[in-house]
């Protein structure tokens, strides 16, 4: 583990190599990671797989795999799930978040983004619709839209749409794989969720890809992966937004705090290309309560550097607490890839990690399907979807549904669907249950499952959203008594 002081400016020379080697090496706009060889490489464990109950439609081959001969025979139709059932579903599209939220008059509200990529999606949102998608879930089985928002940072937030619920705030920064001009907007949505309001369109998040609101719900920041910046705007008025940090040269993604916002937990894609790769990729745990104190010119301090062997991009760290201790559910995107075999990458999947101790976070157990493993990985790799360098048998967004004492989380596994685990055992997760929905389609954009989102949990209604970039927005019912974990 690494204690540095950030607040000095990496040297642009650094900064335009790593950008360089980025763009060069990951022709879809994803930083380029390096590659372990399965062979020979300690990887942990998969978790045990779900027992299905009554109403199963279960996998045929491996935890996680949907194998060729499902398509070929017309299996894949049907669908695969265990301890849960459909509820409803709405739209052919989806991104990466999907979000829940109660306004004060009592209406419940989804929002999903509809675009993995714009414009690249745009032949398929002709029919679903562009943009961020609102719908009322007074009746879950029926989500009915009531607005489309198609301003320039909604039509592609990318990884950057969060819901505010302190303060009934939505926001989204215009970005896309790579970064984009950062276009802040942010809604109201505490009247009235189902016609949210534009307050306010500043660039104040200069460049734009992923995001993190603090707890107070004061501080929006915004992070540019390729772009290199890190930026903490003041949005105590939320329809004039000002920028109160910036840092150049660091590669973040998704950015997490502690419930008093004084920490956060960035998942760092590096900067250290000193062997040709990325060995620094992980978690970085930073202190920001000068920017949280509104401190005069402030700075932000590195606490601590984990990094995993198994490890492929760092999406996003979401904090939970259990017995008085800190804990973050941390997981990877996609596959490391490089310029040996992209069959042979690593899938860094899922992993709760211990913070208790900023200085000292310890990974305490891993969230890893069969499909996952190296050999199964090779095995499955001509599976529709794949080989996909921005999909396939990998992880995306996990969440769970509360911080204090969860008993359940959920991740959208790409090509594996939406898959759910017991962590009551936090050293031994185990899975419980699945849905996914595979499509047949000839478009090599289409083919498989795309679940991309991160969940949004309805505890009440012991149910679970979440979209697939293939195929739309679901509405997914817990069923043989797994649902009693959401109970808090």
């Amino acid at each position: 583990m690494v204690m540095t002081d950030t607040h000095p400016r990496r040297s642009a020379l650094r900064r335009l190599l790593v950008v360089a080697v980025s763009l060069a090496s990951a022709g879809a706009g994803l930083t380029v990671s390096g590659i372990l060889s399965a062979e020979g490489s300690s990887f942990p464990s998969a978790v045990p797989e779900a027992k299905c109950g009554p109403g199963a439609r279960p996998e045929t081959d491996v935890q996680g795999r949907v194998p060729q001969r499902d398509y070929d025979s017309g299996r894949v139709k049907r669908g695969y799930q265990c301890n849960t059932r459909l509820v409803a579903h709405h739209g052919g599209t989806g991104g990466f978040k999907t979000l829940r939220y109660t306004d004060r008059r009592g209406h419940t509200c989804a929002y999903y983004d509809s675009t993995r990529t714009f414009p690249l999606d745009s032949l398929f949102q002709v029919r679903s619709g562009f943009g961020v998608i609102v719908l009322d879930m007074s009746d879950p089985a029926r989500p009915r839209t009531t607005a489309t928002l198609k301003t320039p940072a909604m039509l592609s937030p990318h990884e950057s749409l969060l819901v505010e619920p302190r303060r009934g705030l939505l926001a989204g920064v215009l970005g896309n794989a790579t970064t984009n001009v950062g276009i802040l907007e942010i809604y109201d949505i505490r009247d009235d969720c189902r016609q949210p309001k534009l307050l306010s369109a500043t660039p104040s998040a200069v460049l734009g890809h992923e995001s993190g609101w603090s707890p107070d719900g004061k501080t929006y920041w915004a992070a540019s992966s390729v772009g290199q910046t890190l930026v903490a705007i003041d949005v105590s008025s939320p329809r004039s937004p000002r920028q109160v940090f910036r840092q150049d040269g660091v590669n973040f993604h998704g950015l997490r705090f502690s419930p008093d916002g004084r920490t956060m937990y960035a998942s760092n894609i590096s900067n250290d290309i000193s062997d040709g790769t990325f060995p620094g990729e992980g978690l970085r745990v930073i202190d920001v309560s000068e920017v949280q104190a509104r401190e005069a010119d402030p700075s932000i301090r590195v606490l601590s550097d984990l990094t995993w062997r198994e490890g492929s991009i760092p999406q996003v760290a979401q904090p939970f607490r259990r017995a008085g201790r800190s804990y973050v559910l941390q997981v990877d995107e996609f596959a490391n890839f490089g310029p040996t075999s992209f069959a042979d990458a690593a899938v860094g999947a899922a992993r709760i990690i211990d913070v208790t101790d900023p200085r000292r976070p310890r990974v305490i157990s891993n969230l890893r399907l069969q499909v996952h493993q190296p050999a199964s990985r090779r095995a499955a790799f001509n599976d529709p979807g794949a080989s996909s360098p921005v999909g396939g048998y990998a992880a995306h967004y996990c969440s769970a549904p509360y911080q204090q004492n969860p008993r359940i989380v959920g991740c959208s596994m790409i090509a594996s669907g939406l898959r759910l685990f017991d962590i009551r055992d936090l050293t031994h997760p185990k899975e419980i249950g699945y849905f996914n929905r595979p499509v047949d389609s000839a478009a090599p954009l289409k083919a498989g499952a795309n679940a991309l989102s991160q969940p949004a949990w309805d505890v009440k209604g012991r149910s679970v959203w979440y979209t697939d970039g293939n195929s739309g927005f679901y509405v997914v019912k817990l069923t043989n008594g797994i649902g009693q974990l959401l109970a808090r």
